[in-house]
């Protein structure tokens, strides 16, 4: 039984206070009979104080990116080693805003995702389509490419423990959202990729996120996919009450 996982990504958002002031407000409040796996993906600055602010509750802290090499001259960059030195769990990687903004290639994904294993980081890997993309017809064929270039590498085992979190690039902070249904056949078509490449035991393992105008208002339809395991989430992970919103509704018929 694969264990449902939100994972809230403020993106580019809130100061210090404002970030401390969201987890003191939510922690004592998640789901702690653990139904759901919650996580915080937020900007690197807050990232040690609410790794401390939340030690002891059932709340995992996750970055929006690193880089793939443990040290260097990467002016601006951030190792893999100082995030796990301070308690960070997950790490976002491929998220198309990083693709877009920053060049971003199938290739740096890889490098990351096995440099993020072999630091005892977790990654949530992005996959998606343009808008058009999809009006091609070209969806499966270019998750399935992006869902294989970036497990290249991986142990089966690893395999297993990759969150991958489909986000149509044309539903992402637009208000759009697939509809359930669509969102479930890549999803489905995902979970078929990462059997072929490994097998089905890693398949029926691997947890898979959708990620696009996710809200409390229909985050439902999509958690009723047998293939979709949970949320990745932008504009209604900002606030407590619409973050305590989804992880009710996940955890609840």
């Amino acid at each position: 039984m694969r264990k449902p996982i939100i994972a809230g990504n403020w993106k580019m958002h809130k100061t210090m206070e404002e970030a401390l002031d969201f987890s003191d407000k939510v922690k004592g409040l998640v789901p702690s009979n653990g139904q759901v796996e919650t996580v915080i993906c937020a900007p690197f600055l807050f990232l040690d104080r609410l790794v401390r602010g939340v030690d002891g509750y059932h709340i995992k802290i996750g970055a929006q990116t690193m880089h793939y090499e443990e040290k260097g001259a990467y002016t601006g960059e951030i190792s893999p080693a100082a995030l796990k030195g301070i308690g960070v769990s997950y790490v976002i990687l491929g998220h198309s805003e990083r693709r877009e903004w920053y060049n971003e290639t199938d290739e740096a994904v890889n490098k990351k995702v096995l440099s993020a294993f072999q630091f005892g980081l977790t990654p949530i890997v992005c996959v998606g389509e343009s808008l058009e993309q999809r009006n091609k017809g070209e969806t499966n064929r270019h998750v399935e490419s992006q869902v294989s270039k970036a497990l290249q590498g991986l142990t089966e085992e690893q395999a297993k423990q990759v969150v991958i979190a489909y986000e149509p690039i044309w539903a992402i902070g637009t208000g759009k959202s697939s509809t359930a249904e669509g969102a479930e056949e890549v999803c489905s078509q995902i979970r078929q990729t990462v059997k072929n490449q490994f097998s089905k035991d890693a398949a029926d393992s691997v947890r898979i996120q959708y990620g696009g105008s996710v809200k409390p208002e229909n985050i439902r339809e999509f958690m009723d996919c047998p293939n979709i395991d949970g949320a990745l989430v932008g504009g209604a992970s900002l606030k407590p009450d619409s973050f305590l919103s989804l992880l009710e509704a996940t955890v609840h018929e």
